[in-house]
């Protein structure tokens, strides 16, 4: 998966994957599921449409072809986006792999926010080497801090405990996570029904929003 165009590639295939969508509405979708984390604009979304179209895993048509009666004329045209079979196929296999790039930290949120569309084993993996990481990270994190104490002042002192308190957090977090995903596949409690990926992501964004305020 490419960096940057690869994390909104799968953003904007997750939520088409739910119903199609015109450019306004899945900005403003992208926008409320991953607003907190990072900035999509036009300027970035609609390349990755135009590629995803060029591709064949989406299709663009216009909205206004066939306008309802009380349409006002002259009313700017709106494409509309919908996910084709092999989008849905490309999508399938993204969210089926669990290498590396899918806990590292420009990916991992986009990833969690389409749990609802991966299956149990691959989210367990991708849970498991996310706090793999994160530990990694906080052993090197605690060295640096033994080795640098005594030439920091009070205030970067403070930032620097603030760090480790954040990145323990969030370990714990996914311990509660990995938890929960084990227990659910040893008694697997019975469903009313499967969220969307939208609903799902919109779920997910309050968790992530409070660490990502955290790391401001």
């Amino acid at each position: 998966m490419r960096s940057r165009s690869g994390v909104l590639e799968v953003a904007v295939l997750g939520l088409l994957h739910d119903a199609p969508m015109h450019g306004y509405e899945l900005r403003k979708r992208l926008n409320l599921m991953l607003g907190s984390f990072r900035a999509f604009s036009y300027g970035s979304l609609y390349p990755c449409l135009k590629d995803l179209v060029r591709r064949g895993l989406i299709t663009g048509s216009d909205a206004s072809a066939t306008p309802p009666p009380h349409a006002l004329s002259g009313k700017r045209s709106r494409i509309v986006y919908e996910l084709t079979a092999d989008g849905k196929e490309h999508l399938a296999q993204v969210l089926s792999s669990s290498g590396p790039t899918a806990w590292e930290d420009e990916h991992f949120d986009v990833r969690f926010a389409f749990f609802g569309q991966t299956d149990a084993e691959t989210r367990i993996r991708i849970l498991e080497g996310r706090r793999t990481r994160l530990t990694e990270r906080l052993d090197q994190v605690r060295q640096s801090a033994a080795r640098t104490r005594e030439r920091l002042d009070e205030y970067t002192l403070e930032l620097q405990r603030h760090g480790l308190e954040q990145v323990e957090r969030e370990v714990r977090w996914l311990d509660g996570l990995i938890d929960n995903e084990r227990g659910n596949r040893r008694d697997p409690a019975p469903r009313t029904g499967r969220p969307t990926a939208s609903e799902h992501a919109d779920d997910v964004t309050s968790q992530h929003r409070e660490r990502s305020e955290e790391r401001g």
